[in-house]
């Protein structure tokens, strides 16, 4: 990757609606060279997706939780147990696996406590082998996630 793909990812990064046009005149790339440049970069695996960043507070989604799972067992059987049952919970947004306390961290979102409290108490008390969960609540987002800083890639 030069540094032409990566300002071409950067500019994918914080708006993937713009015309490979508008991007090939942000890089200095003819617009065929750019759509080939794209065209590789998905290949290649750099790209996943495209997706919108939709708003979650005008979406009714006022509260955003981090819960952290703790497993009764780590072995392979209940580790594969949760994350199939966990992948069957839409309002988990995410779910990593952790070096740490915890085993697992999720992101959920709800409309409000209540509505929190009804997926705690009807989705993750579900999920198997859970020892312990531990919620925490976002307050304030003080910077979102916009995509990776690609500066030191190239």
């Amino acid at each position: 990757m030069n540094r032409q793909d990566q300002n071409i990812l950067q500019i994918l990064q914080r708006n993937c609606r713009l015309t490979i046009s508008e991007i090939a005149e942000q890089v200095g790339l003819s617009t065929s060279a750019c759509h080939r440049r794209i065209k590789q970069l998905e290949e290649a695996g750099q790209i996943n997706a495209y997706r919108a960043d939709l708003n979650a507070r005008n979406l009714g989604l006022r509260i955003q939780v981090y819960v952290e799972i703790s497993l009764t067992s780590q072995s392979d059987q209940a580790m594969e147990a949760f994350e199939t049952a966990v992948r069957q919970c839409p309002e988990v947004l995410e779910c990593h696996l952790m070096a740490g306390d915890a085993d697992y961290l999720m992101r959920v979102a709800a409309r409000s406590t209540d509505h929190f409290a009804r997926i705690h108490r009807k989705s993750l008390a579900h999920l198997p082998g859970v020892s312990r969960m531990k919620t925490n609540f976002i307050l304030r987002t003080i910077q979102p996630w916009t995509g990776f800083s690609l500066d030191s890639v190239v």
